[in-house]
């Protein structure tokens, strides 16, 4: 429930009220992402958080590879709007 409400475009109070349009947000999820965790019986929580531990951190070489050539594109083609001269003066080294 509390994962349908932070995503859904509707808020409690609209996001576009300065300040309290994403102090509902900032309050009511961790709130009840807390009343969700209380709500699992300990035995459970104990279970998966071993579960958790055994299998370790995931780790995603192809997606670390995927992100920075985002990133670095999306640096690249910002430099080329904003500064369109740059291969020209580059080229002129």
């Amino acid at each position: 429930m509390v994962a349908a409400y932070a995503l859904s475009p509707i808020d409690l109070i609209p996001d576009f009220i300065p300040v309290l349009g994403y102090l509902d947000d900032l309050l009511i999820v961790p709130l009840g992402i807390m009343a969700a965790v209380k709500l699992i019986p300990p035995d459970v929580m104990r279970d998966l958080r071993t579960q958790a531990l055994d299998k370790g951190k995931p780790k995603s070489t192809i997606g670390l590879v995927i992100v920075a050539a985002i990133w670095l594109a999306g640096i690249f083609l910002t430099a080329w709007f904003v500064w369109p001269d740059a291969a020209r003066w580059w080229a002129g080294r």
